[in-house]
């Protein structure tokens, strides 16, 4: 067993590894998603693969309030009776927000399954189907173009709106010319309870007791007092009575504990003779977004301090060293200092920080060096990501750019706030920008 030690992860809670600004103004401050009806998201596709009417798989347009994109995709699979695996989304879209995204149901040929869809608009907790149309291409994950926002901040510094609007202006202005950092947001980690990077950590170091102890156990105090008792009922070595006292709202330490009282029975092990065997089927048991998001937000974990260090280097300045890639994500290789630095200018390449992993190349000169010292300071080598014993979850690692583009932004007054309008490019985080606004904590 490996000794973490709780502080060093409540520091990483706290942290998040989002320490630079790249604006100067002071900021507005207050606060968001006081309902969510404040916080509204709305996917941008790609045109050319909006479903047209005719072909073997269901679209549906959902507008969904107060839920997770996996937790409709469950519910509708349950009331469909097919497997989640036959359904697919482009984006995971915010739980604390008014959502409206594609979702895909591949193979459903016949008239009476686009009834059995049909009939089951209004009927799926919180969310409505908007559009409900047939497609000849199924919808993967990344398949879109960005997502536009409408967030209403409130509880402003001194109450000045008028004042607060301009203020969000002038740096949203900027923001359009030198783009926005590229940190991956709490929803990566979750919120409140935000510990899937130290899940991942765990797994990346191969203690898959620990990883599920993480999960399921490890009570934090700023849960209530029945999850804190369900999850000390783990720490204290009772799957059945933590699976009695979980709350059925939280659907993913049941599965993973239900599969562990399953093999427990089987095997008839104590639970001080679980094994690995154990914890691969509990992990396993989740579904593959889930699975795959642990070892992904420790990357993110990391990537967020080296975009802090990166980007006080100057967010869309070419420095020496630089690993850049284009708008499609290729590597550029045969461009001058002053090719790349126009074309960075123009946001036509971004530099590159590492999501860590086995393959990763390291930048050179003094960003490279900064980038291995982040991988030391951990204890790590890029070999770790391969997690043995889970090589499922394990990354190869890629380069992301350090900052990403917004577009058509403004913020005006209301009697209640003031509205921020803007779109950004699919995989960034709208409290990247609302975090250089409001210059606070956004969660």
């Amino acid at each position: 067993m490996i000794n973490y030690g709780k502080n060093i992860f409540r520091e990483m809670i706290l942290m998040l590894n989002a320490e630079t600004y790249i604006t100067t103004d002071k900021g507005i401050g207050g606060t968001i998603r006081n309902r969510y009806e404040d916080f509204y998201v709305e996917e941008i596709p790609v045109p050319e693969l909006l479903p047209d009417g005719e072909g073997p798989n269901v679209w549906i347009w959902i507008e969904k309030l107060g839920r997770t994109t996996l937790d409709v995709l469950m519910d509708i699979s349950r009331d469909l009776h097919i497997t989640r695996k036959r359904m697919g989304f482009a984006g995971m879209k915010d739980k604390k927000a008014i959502t409206c995204q594609w979702i895909c149901i591949s193979n459903m040929d016949s008239e009476d399954q686009l009834e059995e869809v049909k009939n089951l608009d209004g009927t799926i907790h919180n969310t409505e189907f908007l559009k409900i149309v047939r497609g000849r291409k199924k919808l993967r994950m990344g398949q879109l173009v960005g997502n536009k926002f409408k967030i209403l901040i409130k509880d402003l510094e001194n109450n000045h709106i008028e004042q607060s609007a301009e203020i969000a202006n002038n740096i949203l202005n900027k923001l359009e010319k030198t783009g926005v950092p590229n940190y991956f947001g709490w929803q990566r980690f979750g919120k409140p309870r935000s510990n899937t990077h130290i899940v991942g950590k765990a797994l990346v170091l191969n203690d898959l007791a620990e990883a599920v102890r993480l999960y399921i156990g490890d009570p934090y105090d700023i849960e209530s007092e029945e999850v804190k008792l369900a999850r000390q009922a783990y720490d204290d070595g009772s799957i059945e009575k933590s699976l009695e006292l979980m709350p059925t709202g939280l659907r993913y330490e049941r599965i993973m504990l239900k599969e562990l009282l399953k093999d427990q029975k089987k095997r008839n092990l104590s639970f001080k003779d679980l094994d690995d065997k154990s914890y691969i089927k509990a992990l396993f048991a989740l579904p593959k977004p889930l699975q795959r998001m642990f070892v992904h937000a420790y990357q993110s974990y990391l990537f967020n301090k080296a975009v802090s260090n990166r980007i006080a280097m100057g967010i869309d300045k070419y420095v020496e060293g630089d690993i850049v890639i284009d708008n499609e994500e290729h590597l550029l290789h045969d461009k001058s200092q002053e090719e790349l630095q126009d074309m960075i200018t123009n946001f036509k390449a971004n530099p590159t920080s590492p999501l860590y992993g086995t393959k990763i190349p390291f930048a050179e000169h003094e960003v490279g060096n900064m980038e291995k010292k982040i991988l030391k300071d951990e204890n790590l080598k890029k070999e770790d990501f391969k997690c043995p014993k889970t090589p499922k979850l394990g990354s190869h690692g890629l380069r992301r750019s350090v900052r990403f583009q917004i577009w058509d932004a403004s913020a005006t007054p209301t009697d209640h706030g003031v509205l921020t309008e803007f779109s950004i490019n699919k995989g960034s985080y709208a409290t990247a920008v609302l975090r250089e606004v409001m210059k606070n904590e956004v969660v």
